[in-house]
């Protein structure tokens, strides 16, 4: 059997930081598993977070007027993306489970590492009209956020000063992650190390190397499959009306994005449905 692998995004600046020891912890206890450990250090790569004509070899169709998700997917398919593009893209096509690993920044995560998304995970590679969401290219591929706050955790509550921490992680791991394909394992979050005890971030550690001896089997998030709903431009992308009907006497949303104007299903972006 050949060897999986896991490929870690990982954004931080310090090799002394706390996400650099969780990032170590992954590397270590993967590694013991038997895993192939990828990582890619964006800030020691000096990975270019902006998305630009550069990102293109040769000629652009259209140089007057521009469109960036046209012209990568043209020069993807024709093999013309820069090489920085190819080699990332070549790491997750051959990842089981990508891990971005972060401290979070205003609500989401580093720039350098949102242009690693916007470049990498390019039209036609990491999505298509048709293939996107329950349907998406990397359906049969892992994808998870682990990433530390900078504020304590009762201020991510739904009563907390931040807000629903579920709807922080919306546009990533829907947004992103999800929309890719990928199935989303729930994230693993650090609050506040930097404001915690020594002997907190090392329990913090010590809950992370634990979970990751079984990660890899975890039952995913739940997120809303394309079958609810009408996949037609006439049909406005909706709810299929029997499906609307279906959730009309139920507590809850279905996700934390489609909520149908009623509360939505406790912790949905925070844990996998038992």
């Amino acid at each position: 059997m050949a060897q999986k692998t896991v490929l870690i995004v990982y954004a931080h600046q310090s090799g002394g930081s706390f996400n650099s020891a969780v990032k170590d912890v992954a590397v270590e206890a993967l590694r013991q598993q038997g895993y192939k450990v990828v990582v890619s250090d964006l800030y020691a790569m000096n990975f270019k977070a902006s998305a630009t004509m550069q990102d293109i070899t040769g000629e652009v169709k259209n140089p007057e007027h521009f469109k960036y998700g046209e012209e990568t997917m043209q020069a993807w398919k024709e093999g013309r993306l820069s090489d920085d593009i190819i080699a990332e893209q070549r790491k997750v096509e051959a990842a089981e489970l990508v891990i971005f690993q972060f401290p979070m920044y205003w609500f989401s995560v580093p720039a350098i590492m949102k242009g690693w998304i916007d470049r990498v995970l390019s039209q036609g590679f990491a999505f298509s009209l048709q293939k996107m969401y329950s349907n998406g290219i990397f359906k049969d591929k892992k994808a998870m956020l682990s990433f530390s706050t900078g504020s304590m955790q009762t201020m991510y509550r739904p009563d907390g000063l931040n807000g629903d921490i579920n709807v922080t992680l919306w546009p990533l791991q829907n947004g992103v992650l999800h929309f890719c394909g990928f199935q989303v394992l729930a994230p693993q979050v650090f609050w506040c190390p930097g404001h915690s005890p020594p002997a907190n971030r090392t329990a913090m550690l010590d809950g992370w190397r634990a979970r990751l001896k079984t990660l890899l089997v975890e039952r995913p998030l739940t997120f809303a499959p394309c079958e609810l709903f009408d996949l037609t431009f006439p049909g406005g992308f909706m709810l299929r009306p029997e499906v609307r009907e279906e959730q009309r006497t139920r507590p809850h949303g279905i996700t934390t994005g489609h909520h149908l104007g009623k509360p939505l299903p406790p912790d949905n972006q925070l844990k996998a449905e038992g």
